[in-house]
C-alpha cells in the first residue's frame, strides 16, 4: 500500500497524466498560453492562482506540455517572477500570524509547537532555494518583514 500512496499526488489523491504531449483537446498555443499567463501575472494573481484559472476557465490542464517550460519559468522569462517563492511567502505569512496570536496568548502551547513546525519547513525550503538558486545566499528569513 506503501508504494501506491508514493505515486498519488493532491488532496484528492490524483494521479498526473502518463503522456508527455499536450492533451488534443486544448486549442492554445504556446505564445497564447505564455501571453494568458504573463495578463494574469499583470493582474496581481500568483502562480497557483494562475494554475487554476488556466484550468478552470481555459481548459489547459498543465503548462509545461505546451510551453515547455512551467508557469514559474514563463513568469522569470518574462521578468514578472516573485521574489520570494510562493510556496516560502505562505509559509512566512502563517509564522507571522502565529505569533501575532502568541504575542497575545502566550499560553497557547499547540500554537507555538505549530510555529515551532511552520518555521522549521521554512528554513527547510530556505535551504533548498539557496542550493538551487533561487534565493541569495545571505538571505536570512528574520530579515524579510511579511505584511498580512
Amino acid at each position: 500500500m506503501v508504494g501506491k500512496m508514493a505515486l498519488m499526488r493532491g488532496r484528492s489523491r490524483s494521479t498526473r497524466p502518463v503522456s508527455k504531449r499536450p492533451p488534443n483537446w486544448v486549442i492554445y498555443q504556446p505564445d497564447e498560453v505564455k501571453a494568458l499567463i504573463i495578463n494574469l501575472a499583470r493582474e496581481g494573481k500568483s502562480q497557483s492562482e494562475i494554475g487554476n484559472i488556466l484550468r478552470d476557465e481555459h481548459g489547459i490542464p498543465l503548462v509545461k506540455p505546451i510551453t515547455g517550460s512551467g508557469i514559474q519559468g514563463v513568469l522569470v522569462e518574462a521578468g514578472l517572477a516573485p521574489r520570494i517563492p510562493e510556496d516560502l511567502y505562505n509559509l512566512m505569512v502563517r509564522a507571522t500570524r502565529l505569533r501575532r496570536h502568541l504575542e497575545r496568548n502566550p499560553k497557547d502551547f499547540s500554537n507555538k509547537r505549530g510555529l515551532q513546525l511552520t518555521e522549521s519547513k521554512i528554513y527547510a525550503l530556505t535551504r533548498y532555494y539557496k542550493k538551487k538558486g533561487f534565493l541569495p545566499q545571505d538571505w536570512r528569513h528574520r530579515d524579510e518583514i511579511v505584511t498580512i
